[in-house]
């Protein structure tokens, strides 16, 4: 929401307490705001009538919470949601390309697990243990509402190879939401949160496993694993 926002939230508020035979304070609703406003009004308009439509809980009045959990599911939801689209996108685009995601903490996890070059160093084996950590890691930031720092764009293996010596890359692939991509791409911390070193460490490791492979291809590696591909899921 944006600031010009306040006043219809507000109503909004007031009328739904107001059904429930409840009054708002200032403070109750400085609480409401700060939990609500990364999200655009209409969805929070959407999230709170089918609250009140909801045969178990909408005969209570709703906490920031409720309306939390109706716009996002669970924690476990949408962490499960976001691996998914990290799980695709390792195997159909590959970490040859940097990438972008729809979800900006699906960018600040793969970061403090190492970041994208490394997952697809990853074998099949430890695919369930790093699933694990990621969910867990991602329910851990979305259960404190945390909106941290990210990089705006994840390195793949062509940029750590190439910015080095000076050669350019291509632009990296949007991952699920374009225009929520495009988002996250320009709200973005502008510095790197990964030291580049480790990256391109990474880089030459994997590269020098893969001496003779043609460029970008799309086909998987022999153990199952994602090649390197272009076009986003």
């Amino acid at each position: 929401m944006q600031i010009d926002d306040f006043q219809k939230f507000h109503d909004g508020i007031a009328g739904v307490m107001g059904f429930y035979g409840k009054s708002i304070s200032r403070f109750a609703l400085d609480v409401w705001w700060t939990a609500l406003k990364s999200h655009e009004l209409p969805a929070i308009i959407d999230a709170f009538n089918r609250h009140l439509a909801n045969p178990d809980a909408g005969q209570f009045a709703p906490k920031p919470a409720d309306i939390i959990r109706m716009l996002q599911g669970s924690t476990q939801d949408s962490a499960l949601r976001a691996w998914a689209k990290v799980d695709r996108a390792v195997r159909s685009v590959g970490t040859y390309c940097d990438v972008v995601f729809d979800d900006a903490l699906i960018h600040r996890v793969i970061q403090d697990m190492g970041g994208w070059i490394g997952f697809g160093a990853k074998s099949e084996a430890e695919w369930p243990f790093v699933a694990k950590e990621f969910e867990n890691r991602y329910r851990g930031f979305r259960s404190r509402n945390e909106h941290p720092p990210y990089a705006p764009v994840l390195i793949g293996i062509a940029t750590a190879h190439n910015e080095p010596k000076g050669f350019e890359s291509g632009k990296p692939v949007l991952i699920g939401n374009r225009e929520l991509a495009q988002r996250v791409l320009r709200e973005g911390a502008s510095q790197p949160m990964l030291g580049f070193s480790s990256v391109k460490r990474i880089a030459n490791e994997r590269d020098d496993r893969k001496k003779g492979d043609e460029g970008v291809g799309g086909a998987l590696d022999n153990d199952g694993k994602p090649g390197k591909a272009q076009a986003a899921p």
